[in-house]
């Protein structure tokens, strides 16, 4: 799924902001960044550090910016000159916006080959996945192993207090170890149990109109790759940890998965304008949402949920919130003077997935009876 100034991610976001989605490696990193807050205990200053299982080298920090296409807000709609996918095999996870060892300067693991080979390994494996098939396991190293029990140690600290309801239930079924690595394999059986959504693997970024298809055919791209171990709590692209700690216990809730699947949806057929609008809604929503939940507010975007930082900073009431709202221009996703000012707030799922099925009817892009069957409106 883009650096910044002391993280926050995780964005899982496979989609990075860029102009027009021309994006080049080197783009990588003045494009929109993963945040994850730096945890409560890791050094700040840049300094090589030693973890359980061995050392990562110096982490820098980045910058970010954007430069969003020239019209944000949607239009209305013709029939599209895009091929609207009839199932997911149709949706393409090749198109990938980075890969394995094509690393932008500012990233962590930039002057690391063995880390940089060990990503190529693991991106070839997604790339070579088919649908239907058992996803392939990956075995951690201990080092790899140290990087997740970290992170997952200090985020679970702060969820008791400030994640909401349905994530914690989520959480408390799923049961992760700090001392093992989910597998997508069995995380993808969990979801099509409790919600009917599945994990596909995924080299690295993909590309915003292939990602958001996807979850028309509830399927959520996933990448398998670990975070460069000189920062834990810092990563300029969506990880394993991202996708499992912020993204999958939400996914296990049915009234969540509707207002994922209804951004999905809207997005078949549609233009540039409008995908980079819906980019929009996903990121304020699925990656920076939060909801309202015994008198106060509670995270369940995966943005909040696998930061440490952007926890604390949504918890001390310093930043603002406003009402979602897919019919008006969204706000620029731009974050490189630190955390979010702003956080989406919704009323519940179920009404954030109105809301977006209510746009959806706006955008006019003809689905067959085929397709509608496939995504489940039929």
């Amino acid at each position: 799924a883009s650096v910044v100034n002391e993280l926050k991610i995780g964005s899982n976001f496979k989609m990075a902001v860029l102009t027009r989605y021309d994006l080049t490696i080197s783009a990588l990193s003045s494009s929109q960044s993963f945040r994850g807050g730096r945890c409560s205990t890791w050094p700040t200053q840049r300094r090589r550090i030693q973890l359980q299982a061995g050392r990562g080298p110096v982490a820098s920090a980045g910058t970010v910016s954007e430069t969003p296409p020239a019209a944000s807000m949607p239009q209305k709609a013709q029939p599209a000159p895009f091929k609207i996918p009839k199932s997911l095999s149709e949706v393409d996870n090749g198109k990938i916006l980075g890969f394995g060892a094509e690393l932008a300067e500012g990233h962590p693991g930039f002057a690391d080959e063995a880390y940089k080979q060990r990503r190529v390994d693991i991106c070839k494996i997604a790339s070579k996945h088919e649908i239907g098939a058992p996803i392939p396991a990956i075995e951690y190293t201990a080092e790899e192993t140290a990087v997740w029990s970290y992170v997952m140690n200090e985020l679970a600290e702060l969820f008791p207090a400030h994640a909401c309801s349905e994530f914690l239930a989520s959480w408390r079924e799923l049961g992760f170890s700090p001392r093992r690595v989910p597998q997508l394999q069995e995380v993808s059986e969990f979801l099509q149990a409790r919600s009917g959504w599945q994990i596909r693997p995924v080299a690295g970024l993909l590309h915003p109109r292939d990602f958001l298809n996807g979850l028309a055919f509830r399927t959520f791209h996933s990448t398998q790759y670990m975070r460069h171990g000189a920062d834990p709590c810092w990563t300029p692209e969506p990880d394993i940890v991202h996708e499992m700690i912020g993204h999958v216990p939400m996914l296990a809730h049915p009234a969540f998965c509707q207002l994922a699947h209804a951004i999905g949806v809207a997005s078949l057929g549609a233009d540039e304008a409008q995908i980079w609008h819906l980019t929009k809604c996903y990121w304020y929503t699925v990656e920076f949402g939060v909801v309202r939940e015994g008198g106060g507010v509670k995270a369940f975007g995966a943005g909040v949920l696998s930061s440490y930082g952007e926890m604390k900073n949504m918890a001390s009431g310093r930043a603002g919130l406003r009402e979602f709202d897919p019919f008006q221009k969204q706000p620029k996703m731009s974050y490189s003077d630190g955390y979010q000012k702003t956080y989406t707030v919704l009323d519940s799922f179920e009404d954030g997935a109105a809301k977006l099925e209510a746009y959806c009817k706006t955008l006019h892009v003809p689905l067959s009876d085929e397709v509608r069957q496939a995504v489940g409106l039929a």
